[in-house]
Protein backbone atom coordinates (compact mmCIF):
# COMPACT_ATOMS: atom_id res chain seq x y z
CA UNK A 1 0.00 0.00 0.00
CA UNK A 2 1.58 3.32 -0.95
CA UNK A 3 1.50 5.47 2.07
CA UNK A 4 4.58 8.21 1.33
CA UNK A 5 5.94 9.76 -1.38
CA UNK A 6 9.29 9.32 -0.16
CA UNK A 7 10.48 6.20 -1.88
CA UNK A 8 13.20 4.82 0.47
CA UNK A 9 10.42 5.68 3.25
CA UNK A 10 8.13 3.29 0.97
CA UNK A 11 10.75 0.63 0.66
CA UNK A 12 11.21 0.57 4.35
CA UNK A 13 7.54 0.39 5.14
CA UNK A 14 7.35 -2.82 2.65
CA UNK A 15 10.58 -4.29 4.49
CA UNK A 16 8.88 -4.48 8.10
CA UNK A 17 5.93 -6.71 6.64
CA UNK A 18 8.38 -9.57 6.24
CA UNK A 19 10.31 -9.19 9.44
CA UNK A 20 9.95 -12.48 11.37
CA UNK A 21 10.49 -10.34 14.61
CA UNK A 22 7.12 -8.62 14.56
CA UNK A 23 4.13 -10.70 15.65
CA UNK A 24 1.78 -9.11 13.58
CA UNK A 25 -0.84 -12.23 13.86
CA UNK A 26 -1.09 -10.61 17.83
CA UNK A 27 -2.87 -7.45 16.19
CA UNK A 28 -5.49 -9.05 14.61
CA UNK A 29 -8.68 -6.95 15.19
CA UNK A 30 -6.89 -4.77 17.66
CA UNK A 31 -6.81 -1.15 18.34
CA UNK A 32 -3.58 0.49 18.81
CA UNK A 33 -3.55 4.14 20.10
CA UNK A 34 -0.48 6.32 19.29
CA UNK A 35 0.87 9.71 21.15
CA UNK A 36 3.85 11.66 19.70
CA UNK A 37 2.06 10.04 16.45
CA UNK A 38 3.44 12.95 13.91
CA UNK A 39 6.85 12.82 15.43
CA UNK A 40 9.90 10.98 13.56
CA UNK A 41 9.32 7.95 14.77
CA UNK A 42 5.82 7.70 16.00
CA UNK A 43 4.92 9.10 12.50
CA UNK A 44 6.70 5.77 11.01
CA UNK A 45 5.34 3.44 13.58
CA UNK A 46 1.97 4.77 12.67
CA UNK A 47 2.89 4.21 8.83
CA UNK A 48 4.06 0.80 9.65
CA UNK A 49 0.59 -0.04 11.36
CA UNK A 50 -1.60 0.63 8.27
CA UNK A 51 0.87 -0.52 6.08
CA UNK A 52 0.35 -3.97 7.53
CA UNK A 53 -2.99 -3.43 8.24
CA UNK A 54 -3.82 -3.33 4.39
CA UNK A 55 -1.12 -5.57 3.74
CA UNK A 56 -2.30 -8.43 5.94
CA UNK A 57 -5.91 -7.98 6.71
CA UNK A 58 -5.75 -7.40 10.01
CA UNK A 59 -8.62 -5.09 10.71
CA UNK A 60 -7.17 -3.12 13.14
CA UNK A 61 -8.33 0.63 14.24
CA UNK A 62 -5.42 3.27 14.82
CA UNK A 63 -5.45 6.00 16.82
CA UNK A 64 -2.91 8.92 16.72
CA UNK A 65 -2.36 11.56 19.30
CA UNK A 66 -1.58 14.37 17.68
CA UNK A 67 -1.65 18.43 18.25
CA UNK A 68 -1.59 19.55 14.47
CA UNK A 69 -4.12 18.38 12.49
CA UNK A 70 -2.34 20.02 9.73
CA UNK A 71 0.77 18.59 9.90
CA UNK A 72 -0.95 14.85 10.18
CA UNK A 73 -2.42 15.14 7.39
CA UNK A 74 0.26 15.86 5.23
CA UNK A 75 1.91 12.96 7.32
CA UNK A 76 -0.97 10.67 6.51
CA UNK A 77 -2.20 11.55 3.51
CA UNK A 78 -2.28 8.70 1.91
CA UNK A 79 -3.99 7.05 4.97
CA UNK A 80 -7.42 5.18 5.17
CA UNK A 81 -9.50 7.21 7.16
CA UNK A 82 -11.68 3.91 8.45
CA UNK A 83 -8.67 2.49 10.08
CA UNK A 84 -7.21 5.82 11.16
CA UNK A 85 -8.33 8.28 13.48
CA UNK A 86 -7.04 11.59 14.92
CA UNK A 87 -7.36 12.21 18.84
CA UNK A 88 -6.42 15.89 18.69
CA UNK A 89 -5.07 16.98 21.98
CA UNK A 90 -1.59 17.68 23.99
CA UNK A 91 -0.87 14.72 26.30
CA UNK A 92 -1.14 16.85 29.64
CA UNK A 93 -4.73 16.72 29.22
CA UNK A 94 -6.25 13.52 30.49
CA UNK A 95 -6.81 10.93 27.19
CA UNK A 96 -10.14 12.19 25.69
CA UNK A 97 -11.06 8.59 23.96
CA UNK A 98 -14.20 6.84 24.51
CA UNK A 99 -13.40 3.68 22.56
CA UNK A 100 -11.90 0.38 23.43
CA UNK A 101 -8.21 0.10 23.42
CA UNK A 102 -6.33 -2.87 23.42
CA UNK A 103 -2.32 -1.32 22.72
CA UNK A 104 -0.47 1.77 23.71
CA UNK A 105 2.69 3.00 21.97
CA UNK A 106 4.00 6.03 24.03
CA UNK A 107 6.48 8.32 22.21
CA UNK A 108 4.51 12.26 23.51
CA UNK A 109 8.05 13.83 24.30
CA UNK A 110 10.06 17.30 24.48
CA UNK A 111 12.95 16.07 21.60
CA UNK A 112 14.98 19.26 20.97
CA UNK A 113 18.13 19.01 23.27
CA UNK A 114 18.16 22.85 23.40
CA UNK A 115 14.20 23.06 24.75
CA UNK A 116 15.90 20.74 27.46
CA UNK A 117 18.43 23.71 28.35
CA UNK A 118 15.94 26.47 27.58
CA UNK A 119 12.56 24.71 29.21
CA UNK A 120 13.58 22.39 31.53
CA UNK A 121 10.19 22.34 34.03
CA UNK A 122 8.28 21.72 30.90
CA UNK A 123 10.78 18.86 30.09
CA UNK A 124 9.93 17.51 33.47
CA UNK A 125 6.45 17.92 33.31
CA UNK A 126 5.44 16.20 29.56
CA UNK A 127 7.36 13.49 30.80
CA UNK A 128 6.15 12.40 34.64
CA UNK A 129 2.55 13.98 33.99
CA UNK A 130 2.59 12.93 30.46
CA UNK A 131 2.94 10.11 30.65
CA UNK A 132 1.02 9.31 33.91
CA UNK A 133 -2.07 10.73 31.56
CA UNK A 134 -1.07 7.52 29.31
CA UNK A 135 -0.71 5.34 32.24
CA UNK A 136 -4.24 6.25 33.86
CA UNK A 137 -6.08 5.99 30.28
CA UNK A 138 -4.22 2.35 30.65
CA UNK A 139 -5.33 1.40 33.34
CA UNK A 140 -8.72 2.57 32.39
CA UNK A 141 -8.95 0.55 29.44
CA UNK A 142 -7.37 -2.88 30.74
CA UNK A 143 -4.90 -2.91 27.82
CA UNK A 144 -3.58 -6.12 26.69
CA UNK A 145 0.09 -4.30 26.17
CA UNK A 146 2.27 -0.85 26.05
CA UNK A 147 5.49 0.33 25.17
CA UNK A 148 7.12 3.54 26.93
CA UNK A 149 9.79 4.98 24.68
CA UNK A 150 12.27 5.86 26.89
CA UNK A 151 16.49 6.85 25.97
CA UNK A 152 20.01 5.69 26.28
CA UNK A 153 20.45 8.94 28.37
CA UNK A 154 18.56 7.48 30.94
CA UNK A 155 22.14 5.79 31.75
CA UNK A 156 23.84 9.26 32.49
CA UNK A 157 27.47 8.93 32.47
CA UNK A 158 28.88 5.19 33.16
CA UNK A 159 32.38 4.48 33.19
CA UNK A 160 34.72 4.56 30.46
CA UNK A 161 35.92 1.26 31.04
CA UNK A 162 32.50 -0.58 30.58
CA UNK A 163 32.79 -2.15 27.20
CA UNK A 164 29.18 -2.59 27.03
CA UNK A 165 25.59 -1.58 29.31
CA UNK A 166 23.19 -3.47 30.05
CA UNK A 167 19.63 -3.24 31.04
CA UNK A 168 20.50 -3.29 34.81
CA UNK A 169 23.13 -0.47 35.00
CA UNK A 170 22.92 2.79 35.59
CA UNK A 171 25.59 5.85 35.19
CA UNK A 172 25.77 8.98 36.85
CA UNK A 173 23.48 12.20 36.39
CA UNK A 174 24.34 15.39 37.71
CA UNK A 175 20.53 16.55 39.01
CA UNK A 176 21.65 20.03 39.72
CA UNK A 177 22.18 20.62 35.93
CA UNK A 178 19.17 21.83 33.73
CA UNK A 179 20.00 19.66 30.96
CA UNK A 180 19.48 17.07 32.94
CA UNK A 181 15.69 17.56 32.79
CA UNK A 182 15.46 15.13 30.09
CA UNK A 183 17.30 12.12 31.81
CA UNK A 184 16.07 12.29 34.76
CA UNK A 185 12.44 12.63 33.41
CA UNK A 186 13.16 9.80 31.67
CA UNK A 187 14.59 8.06 34.62
CA UNK A 188 11.40 8.90 36.80
CA UNK A 189 9.21 7.70 34.02
CA UNK A 190 10.09 4.54 33.79
CA UNK A 191 10.14 3.81 37.70
CA UNK A 192 6.34 5.05 36.73
CA UNK A 193 5.68 2.51 34.55
CA UNK A 194 7.50 -0.26 36.08
CA UNK A 195 5.22 0.70 39.54
CA UNK A 196 2.29 1.06 37.34
CA UNK A 197 3.47 -2.48 35.98
CA UNK A 198 3.40 -3.61 39.67
CA UNK A 199 0.87 -2.13 41.20
CA UNK A 200 -1.46 -2.27 39.08
CA UNK A 201 -0.67 -4.62 36.67
CA UNK A 202 -0.75 -3.12 33.66
CA UNK A 203 1.34 -4.72 31.46
CA UNK A 204 3.87 -2.21 30.38
CA UNK A 205 7.13 -2.44 28.72
CA UNK A 206 9.97 0.13 28.25
CA UNK A 207 12.47 0.52 24.61
CA UNK A 208 15.43 2.68 25.80
CA UNK A 209 16.52 4.02 22.32
CA UNK A 210 20.02 5.34 21.12
CA UNK A 211 20.11 8.04 18.58
CA UNK A 212 18.01 6.89 15.26
CA UNK A 213 17.64 8.01 12.10
CA UNK A 214 16.49 7.32 8.24
CA UNK A 215 14.04 8.89 6.02
CA UNK A 216 12.04 11.45 7.39
CA UNK A 217 14.28 13.25 9.39
CA UNK A 218 13.38 17.23 8.35
CA UNK A 219 16.24 18.84 6.65
CA UNK A 220 16.06 21.47 9.32
CA UNK A 221 16.71 18.84 12.68
CA UNK A 222 19.85 20.05 14.64
CA UNK A 223 20.99 16.58 15.88
CA UNK A 224 24.79 15.60 14.97
CA UNK A 225 23.67 13.04 11.99
CA UNK A 226 21.51 15.90 10.44
CA UNK A 227 24.28 18.05 10.67
CA UNK A 228 26.75 15.84 9.29
CA UNK A 229 24.06 15.01 6.43
CA UNK A 230 23.65 18.81 5.68
CA UNK A 231 27.04 19.56 5.25
CA UNK A 232 27.91 16.78 2.95
CA UNK A 233 24.35 18.08 0.84
CA UNK A 234 25.92 21.17 0.91
CA UNK A 235 29.15 20.83 0.97
CA UNK A 236 30.22 23.07 3.52
CA UNK A 237 32.28 21.84 6.79
CA UNK A 238 31.90 19.89 9.40
CA UNK A 239 32.19 22.21 12.29
CA UNK A 240 32.52 20.06 16.10
CA UNK A 241 31.92 22.44 19.04
CA UNK A 242 33.95 19.25 21.13
CA UNK A 243 36.77 17.00 20.81
CA UNK A 244 34.32 14.58 19.12
CA UNK A 245 35.18 11.85 21.66
CA UNK A 246 31.84 10.83 22.62
CA UNK A 247 30.87 7.20 21.49
CA UNK A 248 27.33 5.81 21.13
CA UNK A 249 25.62 3.61 19.06
CA UNK A 250 23.06 4.27 16.16
CA UNK A 251 19.54 2.90 14.90
CA UNK A 252 18.27 3.08 11.39
CA UNK A 253 14.43 4.09 11.70
CA UNK A 254 12.96 0.64 9.90
CA UNK A 255 15.32 -1.02 12.83
CA UNK A 256 13.66 0.93 15.64
CA UNK A 257 9.79 0.24 14.52
CA UNK A 258 10.56 -3.15 14.42
CA UNK A 259 12.03 -3.20 17.92
CA UNK A 260 9.28 -1.15 18.89
CA UNK A 261 6.43 -3.70 17.81
CA UNK A 262 8.61 -6.54 18.87
CA UNK A 263 8.78 -5.06 22.71
CA UNK A 264 4.93 -4.09 23.02
CA UNK A 265 3.84 -7.76 21.35
CA UNK A 266 6.60 -9.93 22.70
CA UNK A 267 7.98 -8.05 25.53
CA UNK A 268 7.63 -8.88 29.34
CA UNK A 269 5.50 -6.55 31.51
CA UNK A 270 8.15 -4.31 33.64
CA UNK A 271 11.12 -4.24 31.94
CA UNK A 272 13.45 -2.43 29.79
CA UNK A 273 14.71 -3.58 26.35
CA UNK A 274 18.09 -1.54 24.54
CA UNK A 275 17.61 -0.81 21.26
CA UNK A 276 20.47 0.01 19.25
CA UNK A 277 22.23 -1.63 16.32
CA UNK A 278 25.43 -3.32 18.10
CA UNK A 279 27.69 -2.96 15.31
CA UNK A 280 27.42 0.92 14.64
CA UNK A 281 29.39 2.11 18.02
CA UNK A 282 31.63 5.06 16.88
CA UNK A 283 32.59 8.72 18.29
CA UNK A 284 31.50 11.90 16.77
CA UNK A 285 34.41 12.52 15.12
CA UNK A 286 34.68 8.75 13.77
CA UNK A 287 31.41 9.40 12.06
CA UNK A 288 32.50 13.07 10.43
CA UNK A 289 35.41 11.35 8.95
CA UNK A 290 33.65 8.46 8.11
CA UNK A 291 31.35 10.56 6.08
CA UNK A 292 34.13 13.25 4.44
CA UNK A 293 35.55 10.18 3.40
CA UNK A 294 33.07 8.19 1.65
CA UNK A 295 31.82 11.77 -0.26
CA UNK A 296 34.68 13.38 -1.37
CA UNK A 297 32.93 14.59 -4.01
CA UNK A 298 31.32 17.05 -1.62
CA UNK A 299 34.34 18.81 -0.67
CA UNK A 300 33.77 18.79 3.17
CA UNK A 301 36.29 19.17 5.66
CA UNK A 302 36.30 18.58 9.39
CA UNK A 303 36.99 21.82 11.65
CA UNK A 304 37.02 22.27 15.45
CA UNK A 305 35.65 24.85 17.18
CA UNK A 306 35.26 24.30 20.72
CA UNK A 307 32.67 25.72 22.96
CA UNK A 308 33.56 27.11 25.97
CA UNK A 309 30.44 25.71 27.83
CA UNK A 310 28.85 22.85 26.05
CA UNK A 311 25.75 22.46 28.54
CA UNK A 312 24.55 25.99 27.07
CA UNK A 313 24.27 24.45 23.50
CA UNK A 314 22.33 21.41 25.20
CA UNK A 315 25.10 19.08 24.66
CA UNK A 316 25.49 15.89 26.80
CA UNK A 317 28.76 15.51 28.49
CA UNK A 318 31.38 13.02 27.22
CA UNK A 319 29.90 9.42 27.26
CA UNK A 320 30.92 6.13 25.80
CA UNK A 321 27.85 4.28 25.53
CA UNK A 322 27.73 0.75 24.06
CA UNK A 323 24.48 -0.34 24.29
CA UNK A 324 24.14 -4.78 24.87
CA UNK A 325 21.21 -5.66 22.92
CA UNK A 326 21.31 -9.01 23.65
CA UNK A 327 18.07 -9.10 25.83
CA UNK A 328 16.04 -7.41 22.45
CA UNK A 329 17.78 -9.75 20.46
CA UNK A 330 16.68 -13.26 22.12
CA UNK A 331 12.87 -12.08 21.49
CA UNK A 332 13.84 -12.64 17.90
CA UNK A 333 14.79 -8.74 16.85
CA UNK A 334 18.30 -7.90 14.97
CA UNK A 335 19.49 -4.52 13.15
CA UNK A 336 19.20 -4.74 9.64
CA UNK A 337 20.45 -1.43 8.58
CA UNK A 338 24.53 -0.49 9.24
CA UNK A 339 25.27 2.97 9.52
CA UNK A 340 26.44 3.77 6.21
CA UNK A 341 23.98 2.78 4.47
CA UNK A 342 21.66 4.73 7.16
CA UNK A 343 23.53 7.99 6.62
CA UNK A 344 23.48 7.40 2.76
CA UNK A 345 19.20 7.00 2.90
CA UNK A 346 19.42 9.66 4.97
CA UNK A 347 21.18 11.93 2.68
CA UNK A 348 18.87 10.82 -0.21
CA UNK A 349 15.74 11.50 1.72
CA UNK A 350 16.65 14.94 3.09
CA UNK A 351 17.39 15.86 -0.17
CA UNK A 352 13.84 15.53 -1.81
Amino acid sequence: MKLSDNHILQADLDALMSDDSISWDKLKGKSVFVTGATGLIGGQVVLALLNANAEKNLGMKIYAMVRNVEKADKLFGYADKNVLSYVVQDVMSEVNLSEKVDYIIHGASMTSSKDFVDFPVETIKTAIGGTENILKFAKEKDISGMVYLSSLEIYGVVDFSIEKVYENMSGVIDCMSVRSSYSEGKRMVECLCASYASEYGIPVTVARLCQTFGPGVLYSDNRVFAQFARSIIEGKDIVLKTDGSTERNYCYIRDAVSAILTILLDGNSGEAYNVANKDTLISIRGMAEMLIENYPESGTKLVFDIAEDITKLGYNPKVKMNLATDKLEALGWKAQVGLEEMFRNLIISMKM
